[in-house]
C-alpha cells in the first residue's frame, strides 16, 4: 500500500462546504484505507494499492464531482514528496523568520514548462517573489497576502496548466511533520 496526501481545490471555500466526516466517507467509498483529514481545507491522507497517481487523481476528482456536484481538482503527493516540498527553501528573507512575510505553495498537476520561471519572475513586485520548483510554485509575500501587489491575472496567463491549489507553507510543514518522511 502507498500512502498519499490529497490536496483538494475548492473544499470549504466559495460556498462549497463539506464536512470532514463526509469527505472521509467519499474517500472510503473508493476503497481507500486509513483515510483521515487534516484541517478542514481539503487535505486527505489515505492508503491505496494503486501506484498510478495520475489515475488516482482522476478517479478521486470524478468521484467527488459526482458526490458534491462541482469540480474538485485533486493533487496527490507521497509523504516523501511532501517532505521535500516542505524542506525546499527558495527564499532567504528575514521576514519569514520574523513573521512579517508569508510563504505559500501552489500545487500544479505536472511539471510546468521551463519558460514559466522567467515568466513568473517578470510578474514579481518589491513585495512578491515567485519560484518554480518541480510541480510547485513558491510565493513569498513580504507582508499580508491580501496586500500583495502581484498582478494575478498576468500570473494566471503565464501558468498555462490550471487548475492549481494553494496551501500556506505552515500547513504544508505540519502535514509533512505528521505524515511525511525524510526526503
Amino acid at each position: 500500500m502507498q500512502q498519499y496526501i490529497a490536496l483538494l481545490r475548492g473544499i470549504n471555500v466559495g460556498g462549497h462546504r463539506v464536512s470532514m466526516t463526509d469527505l472521509r466517507q467519499h474517500f472510503a467509498e473508493l476503497g481507500f484505507a486509513n483515510v483521515t483529514t487534516f484541517i478542514a481545507s481539503g487535505n486527505v491522507i489515505f492508503d491505496s494499492a494503486e501506484r498510478d497517481a495520475g489515475q488516482l487523481e482522476a478517479t478521486i476528482a470524478g468521484h467527488l464531482q459526482a458526490r458534491l456536484g462541482y469540480e474538485v481538482a485533486t493533487f496527490l503527493r507521497t509523504p516523501q514528496e511532501l517532505a521535500a516540498i516542505a524542506a525546499c527553501a527558495p527564499f532567504s528573507d528575514p521576514g519569514l523568520d520574523a513573521g512579517t512575510a508569508t510563504l505559500s505553495i501552489m500545487f500544479l498537476p505536472a511539471v510546468p514548462p521551463a519558460a514559466l520561471h522567467d515568466q513568473l519572475q517578470a510578474c514579481e513586485t518589491p513585495m512578491d517573489a515567485l519560484h518554480v520548483h518541480g510541480r510547485e510554485i513558491y510565493w513569498l509575500c513580504r507582508g499580508k497576502t491580501m496586500e500583495s501587489l502581484i498582478d494575478w491575472p498576468r500570473v494566471g496567463k503565464a501558468i498555462t496548466m490550471p487548475p492549481l491549489t494553494v496551501r500556506n507553507a505552515t500547513t504544508v510543514r505540519k502535514l509533512a511533520t505528521k505524515y511525511g518522511t525524510a526526503p
